[in-house]
């Protein structure tokens, strides 16, 4: 049994109560309606993936089911959770592999909306929310420069190094303007009172920061390269933002001042190439045991493709490979993620008073080879059954030629 939150225990117990933990131990004394037997088996907490667009991209060919991004450079009122499908093949594919809930990550312009955490399991999105909205999501403009040359090959101009600077310096003035009006209007809210604000206009949008502007909820920050990275840090720390770093590919190179800020990272380039000549080919698998030894809180997650969300687990086991403490890597899938998100008294460990969210697998979750073998959400057991299951079961059944 793997608590997360100390040793293995071998030979363990749980003991699950209207969908909560109640006791865990080596042995529980207490009498049971009903006994599972576990013996040969990993127990593990239900694993958290700290960003994806899981729900809301089924096939990235197709537009028509693609729901991750809405229009427009500054819409904090976009409610990603709303446009999820309970109904996706992609869901019980990952949870085949130990998911057990997801946030969903919008995507679009510079302020692309809010979160929501889902549980992979449910009729529908409200009864599959966790916790809607978790955070505010802000991608931070490239701070790269195209230095080539500025005829293309079919003869389009590009712009020239000083209008690319001069478009970053206008989306990152439109960015602090957004957020100061949407200050104003929240302290004209708060002035008036709970009988004077209802007679000033709403304003979607600005309604939608407050939160974020008082603290209670954290600006997820989207951010790659070094540059991007600092500048970013430094906006929210100017702005007395609460941050969480994602993306994070050269985040290694700041892991200092990420961990002076209290900055954690979910971390989503793990099998990203490398991004210059000058880098090792192992410089992304690295990266998460150094931020770790520099004392930054590292989750992993898996935005970049909804379809490979399954892969998550493999992730934190090829960082373990390369420095990251195998104890620290089960952390960044399960009790990491649940704290940075702020449901770590409901979820990521396996402890008394938590949801009785688990699964059972056959070998180490981060090692390739385990399979999982049952899962539980919130003391209910789900099926493990997929699109794979369901085709290999068909084809399997197919007559041999004649």
């Amino acid at each position: 049994m793997h608590t997360v939150v100390g040793s293995p225990l071998s030979n363990g117990a749980v003991l699950i109560k209207d969908g909560k933990i109640e006791s865990v131990g080596p042995a529980i004394k207490a009498k049971a309606d009903k006994a599972l037997r576990l013996e040969g088996q990993h127990l593990f907490p239900g694993l958290i993936a700290g960003s994806s667009q899981l729900g809301l991209v089924e096939i990235g060919a197709v537009r028509a089911t693609r729901d991750a991004a809405e229009v427009g450079d500054c819409v904090p009122e976009v409610q990603s959770w709303v446009a999820a499908n309970p109904d996706s093949e992609l869901i019980p594919v990952a949870r085949a592999n130990g998911i057990t809930h997801a946030l969903l990550v919008p995507e679009g312009g510079v302020v692309a909306g809010q979160s929501g955490l889902i549980a992979l399991d449910g009729w529908t999105t409200e009864q599959m929310a966790v916790k809607c909205p978790a955070a505010l999501h802000v991608y931070w403009p490239s701070q790269d420069l195209d230095l080539g040359p500025r005829e293309s090959s079919r003869g389009s101009r590009a712009k020239s190094p000083e209008e690319q600077a001069k478009d970053r310096r206008s989306r990152l003035k439109a960015l602090d303007d957004f957020f100061d009006d949407a200050r104003a209007y929240a302290k004209a809210r708060d002035a008036a009172g709970q009988e004077g604000a209802a007679t000033l206009e709403v304003n979607p949008a600005w309604e939608a920061v407050r939160p974020y502007l008082r603290g209670e909820l954290p600006v997820m920050l989207h951010a790659d390269e070094l540059r991007q990275i600092k500048s970013a840090l430094r906006w929210a720390e100017t702005n007395g933002f609460k941050v969480i770093l994602a993306g994070g590919r050269d985040a290694w190179m700041a892991a200092g001042q990420l961990a002076t800020n209290h900055v954690p990272v979910i971390y989503e380039n793990v099998f990203t190439l490398p991004a210059r000549d000058t880098d090792s080919y192992d410089v992304h698998f690295r990266a998460p045991a150094l931020l770790s030894k520099a004392g930054v809180t590292v989750a992993f997650g898996g935005r970049r493709q909804a379809a490979s969300l399954r892969n998550l687990p493999y992730e934190a086991a090829q960082a373990a490979a390369f420095g990251l403490p195998a104890e620290e890597a089960l952390k960044g899938l399960t009790l990491y993620p649940a704290r940075i998100l702020g449901v770590a008294d409901r979820l990521g460990s396996i402890e008394p008073g938590k949801e009785a969210t688990l699964f059972a697998a056959d070998g180490h979750i981060l090692d390739i080879r385990a399979n999982v073998k049952r899962m539980w959400i919130a003391g209910r057991e789900v099926s493990l059954e997929t699109r794979h299951t369901r085709l290999y079961e068909r084809y399997k059944q197919r007559p041999p030629p004649k």
